[in-house]
C-alpha cells in the first residue's frame, strides 16, 4: 500500500477518496466463501470506501424515494399507464428492492431502481469472508442478516392478509438451473430450510394453478420469491403465476405492481421531474430532496432532435430492459444505434459517470482502475445489506477479472 494520507487529507471524505484511489488492499479470505459457479467474477478482493456522510446521503435518498413511490398520489399518477395486472393490490411490500448509485463529488447519483435485485445472499457471504482492512474502516455488514431475511419473508406473508403460518416457498425464475445466480438460489433455499420452511426452486412453467391453489408438483405453494424478469407475467410460461396472482391464491413478491411503481424506467423521468412531483401533490421538501436525481426524459418525436444534439451528456435505457441490456452511452451512439433507439421505447438519463476504484486482480502485481457503483438492498425503505460492484465496460457485468461484488468499508 502507498503512504497514508497527509495532513491535508484528514477529513473522512478525503480519506475515503484517497483510499479508493490509492489503496489496493485485499480483504477477502477466499477459502471462507461458499462454492459457487463463476465465483472468480462474483467476489472482488478489494473493498470500496464510503464516508458516514455519503452513507447517510444514500439512505436519505432511499427514504424519500420510498415515501414518494408508496404514496397514494404517486400510484394514482403512474398506474393508469401500467398494464392492468399492475393495478392489483395485494398488500405485499416487495422483497429485495435494489437501489443503484454512482458516487460523485457532489453526492450519490441514483442510476437505477430494481424490484428483484439479485445478489444479497452473495453479498452476505462476502462479508463473512472478510479479513481486517489495513485502514480503520468498518465493514458495512449485517450481522443479523439471516434473521432480517426470515422476518421479511414472514412479514410479506402477513402483510398480504394470510392468517395461517407460512410453510412453503418457491424461488421462481426461468430455467433456474442455467441462471448465472443459480448459486444464490441454493443459498436462499439453504437458509430458509434452516428455519423450517419447505423451499423449492422452480421454473414458472413448472407451476400449476388448480382448484384455487398454486402448486409445484403435489406441493401447495404459499409464497413465491419472484426472480423472473417477465415483470407482468405476459409469457405463456407464466400463466399459472398470473392466474394465482389475479386470484390472490399465493403471495408473490416482488410482483407486477411493485415493478410498475418502483422499477418502470419511465418513473426515473417522473421522479426527477420537479413539475411532475408538484402536480401529483408532493410537498416542496420532497421536490427539493429529489432534485439531486439525474434528470431523465422519455424519448418522443417532440424532443428527439434536442436529445440527439445533447447525446454525449446522456445515457440511454430501454423501457422494457433489465440487467444493463441494450443500454448505450451517448458519446458512443452512432446514427445506426440512434435509429434503433427511435424505433423502440427509451429514456435518456443524464450521464453520471461511475467512480473509479484502484483494485488489485488475482495473480497480478499491478493494480488497475475499475468502475464502481453502490447497490443497497432494502425492504420497506430500510437497508438489508449493501455492497459495491466493480467492473470494466459500459455497465456492471460480472465478467471482469478482479471485479464483482466488493464490500463497503465506512471510514
Amino acid at each position: 500500500m502507498n503512504e497514508q494520507p497527509t495532513s491535508n487529507c484528514t477529513s473522512s471524505r478525503h480519506t475515503a477518496h484517497w483510499l479508493n484511489k490509492n489503496c489496493a488492499c485485499s480483504t477477502l479470505e477466499r477459502q471462507l466463501l461458499p462454492k459457487l459457479e463463476a465465483s472468480d467474477f462474483l467476489f472482488s478482493h478489494t473493498p470500496v470506501y464510503l464516508t458516514e456522510q455519503q452513507l447517510r446521503q444514500i439512505e436519505d435518498q432511499i427514504s424519500t424515494l420510498e415515501t414518494t413511490i408508496t404514496s397514494d398520489d404517486f400510484a394514482k399518477a403512474v398506474l393508469p399507464d401500467a398494464p392492468a395486472i399492475a393495478r392489483i393490490e395485494t398488500g405485499a411490500f416487495g422483497m429485495f428492492m435494489g437501489y443503484d448509485f454512482h458516487m460523485s463529488s457532489d453526492g450519490p447519483k441514483l442510476i437505477e431502481i430494481n424490484t428483484n435485485a439479485g445478489g444479497a445472499f452473495i453479498v452476505d457471504a462476502l462479508y463473512r469472508a472478510q479479513d481486517v482492512c489495513c485502514w480503520n474502516g468498518t465493514p458495512l455488514e449485517n450481522k443479523a442478516f439471516a434473521q432480517t431475511i426470515i422476518d421479511m419473508f414472514v412479514n410479506e406473508w402477513r402483510a398480504a392478509g394470510a392468517s395461517h403460518p407460512l410453510k412453503t416457498i418457491a424461488i421462481v425464475d426461468e430455467d433456474p438451473k442455467n441462471q448465472f445466480l443459480m448459486g444464490e438460489f441454493l443459498l436462499v433455499q439453504e437458509m430458509l430450510e434452516g428455519y423450517g420452511f419447505t423451499v423449492v426452486i422452480a421454473d414458472p412453467a413448472e407451476l400449476i394453478f388448480a382448484d384455487g391453489k398454486l402448486k409445484f408438483q403435489e406441493l401447495d405453494v404459499d409464497l413465491v420469491y419472484n426472480r423472473s424478469t417477465d415483470f407482468y407475467f405476459e409469457k405463456g410460461s407464466h400463466k399459472a403465476l398470473k392466474a394465482a396472482y389475479e386470484a390472490q391464491a399465493a403471495v408473490i413478491s416482488p410482483n407486477p405492481r411493485h415493478h410498475a411503481l418502483f422499477a418502470a424506467k419511465q418513473n426515473l423521468a417522473r421522479l426527477s421531474d420537479s413539475e411532475f412531483l408538484r402536480t401529483m401533490g408532493a410537498p416542496q421538501t420532497t421536490v427539493d430532496q429529489l432534485s439531486v436525481l439525474p434528470k431523465s426524459q422519455r424519448i418522443i418525436d417532440e424532443n428527439a432532435d434536442a436529445i440527439w444534439l445533447n447525446r454525449k451528456k446522456l445515457f440511454f435505457k430501454p423501457l422494457a430492459g433489465h440487467g444493463g441490456k441494450a443500454v448505450y452511452r451517448g458519446d458512443k451512439v452512432t446514427k445506426k444505434v440512434w435509429a434503433h433507439i427511435l424505433e423502440h421505447d427509451y429514456i435518456a438519463q443524464e450521464f453520471a459517470p461511475a467512480d473509479l476504484r484502484h483494485a488489485k486482480c488475482d495473480g497480478e502485481t499491478d493494480p488497475q482502475d475499475l468502475k464502481s457503483d453502490i447497490r443497497v438492498y432494502t425492504y420497506r425503505g430500510k437497508p438489508i445489506i449493501s455492497a459495491a460492484r466493480l467492473y470494466k465496460g459500459q455497465t456492471t457485468n460480472f465478467r471482469t477479472i478482479g471485479g464483482g461484488f466488493a464490500p463497503i468499508y465506512v471510514v
